[in-house]
């Protein structure tokens, strides 16, 4: 990659255009961790780019952005500019060509301003973010309150790059955040979600809620998780304290977690502000079911598919279910060790042991017989059917869910082994009205 891109560099140098590399890769590379595209930033005019490489593309021609190949390799090539105001929060109103001193201060923070000349091999810095990368520091180029004002997302774009390069935040930076939290919600919630998913999956996540918190945003986009702090939980089961630090704990013990296994821990225990009771001691009866329906409601909020918001509620709803798992019937453990995520439950469960009590035993059965049931040959298809089941003159409807399920279970267990003997089961253990017609 980094040749390929230098190739560019230099094709634009012969024909007496500057030519950098910008952005997160320059961050990126002084601090030694592995870079990702190369974005380039030139002199060059946008027809001038194009007319030095044919077989471009113009990907941004408001902004100036050329799509360039490479050795078979893909780089974004920007004539440097300065901005106008943004009036809509988001966009400027105007873009004009500039130098690169100008194109360095539009910039988001300082650590992203630098650029980086790979013929001379050495940094450009009009924006002292090389200060700020020695100081491991979050800054905003100029004035903090204007470049939120420009975009607002960049408050949450601050507390990401904070946590996943373990930055500080400045004071100064921080306090405009906390000025401005509000006007997080004039952005959309597609964008919200994409830098909050980065945040929870990155290995700072816990350094991450701490920044939502302190800087006043989560209590903007995920106020349920923001009624967590304060809510007390009996001190036997949880001596980490209440439920805001237990679920920061648990997020933090995570190992390498998924978007949605990381969000459904964030929310596992959103349930229990609204279910908190105390008589003699304190109880969250049905938060677990309650917590479900929030976490729904919160990744719709965050317009999350249909699939990933359904991964996200079973999480939650199921995140309690381990505790009965040595009083369950064979086949109704088997049934629920046979989910397709199990593996997200488990670590869900993990995590949520670890961040309290730390009692493992569960966890640990659940792994032993899970590790059984995938060293035993695999199970015949389906005894019963939903086609069945019409056929043998059953209205389709929800029974067919806890019908289907209880067959499935003995299947698994061992006691219904042939057709003839589920069929005989359903018919006895769920017998039709009276009146209904003879099955076909």
């Amino acid at each position: 990659m980094y040749r390929a891109a230098r190739r560019i560099v230099e094709k634009l140098r012969l024909h007496n255009h500057e030519a950098f590399f910008a952005g997160g890769w320059v961050r990126d590379f002084l601090l030694g961790r592995k870079p990702k595209d190369i974005d380039i930033v030139t002199s060059a005019r946008p027809e001038e780019v194009r007319r030095i490489f044919p077989k471009s593309t113009a990907v941004g021609a408001a902004f100036g952005v050329i799509l360039v190949r490479s050795y078979r390799r893909s780089f974004e090539v920007a004539t440097f500019r300065s901005e106008g105001p943004y009036l809509d929060g988001r966009h400027p109103a105007s873009v004009s060509f500039a130098g690169p001193r100008e194109d360095a201060q539009r910039r988001d923070f300082t650590v992203n301003g630098l650029f980086y000349d790979p013929i001379a091999e050495r940094v450009i810095d009009y924006v002292h973010g090389l200060a700020d990368l020695r100081r491991r520091r979050i800054r905003t180029i100029g004035s903090a309150h204007e470049r939120f004002a420009e975009d607002k997302l960049r408050m949450l774009r601050a507390v990401r790059f904070a946590c996943t390069l373990e930055f500080t935040i400045a004071p100064e930076t921080m306090e405009a955040i906390r000025q401005h939290a509000d006007e997080i919600l004039q952005v959309s919630w597609e964008r919200i979600r994409d830098e909050l998913l980065s945040i929870l999956e990155s290995p700072g996540r816990g350094r991450g809620l701490d920044l939502l918190q302190e800087s006043g945003l989560l209590a903007r986009i995920l106020p349920e998780v923001e009624a967590l702090r304060g809510v007390p939980q009996p001190p036997e089961y949880h001596p980490e304290g209440d439920v805001f630090t237990h679920t920061r704990m648990a997020l933090e013990l995570l190992r390498r977690p998924s978007p949605i296994l990381a969000l459904a821990v964030l929310l596992h225990d959103i349930g229990k502000p609204p279910c908190y009771s105390e008589d003699t001691q304190i109880r969250f009866h049905g938060h677990a079911e309650q917590g479900a329906l929030m976490a729904e409601q919160v990744c719709r909020r965050l317009r999350m598919s249909n699939e990933e918001t359904a991964r996200v509620r079973d999480l939650v709803h199921g995140h309690l279910r381990f505790m009965h798992a040595r009083e369950m019937r064979p086949g109704t453990l088997r049934r629920f060790l046979s989910l397709p995520d199990i593996g997200d439950h488990l670590e869900l469960h993990r995590v949520d042991c670890l961040s309290s009590h730390k009692n493992l035993e569960n966890y640990l059965f659940c792994r032993r017989e899970l590790e059984r049931m995938r060293s035993e040959p695999p199970l015949p298809p389906r005894l019963v059917t939903g086609d069945d089941l019409i056929a043998m003159g059953y209205e389709p409807g929800p029974i067919f869910r806890e019908i289907l399920g209880a067959v499935e279970e003995r299947r698994l267990e061992g006691s219904l082994k042939t057709r003839d003997e589920a069929m005989a089961f359903v018919r006895r253990a769920f017998p039709r009205a009276a009146g209904s017609e003879n099955p076909a």
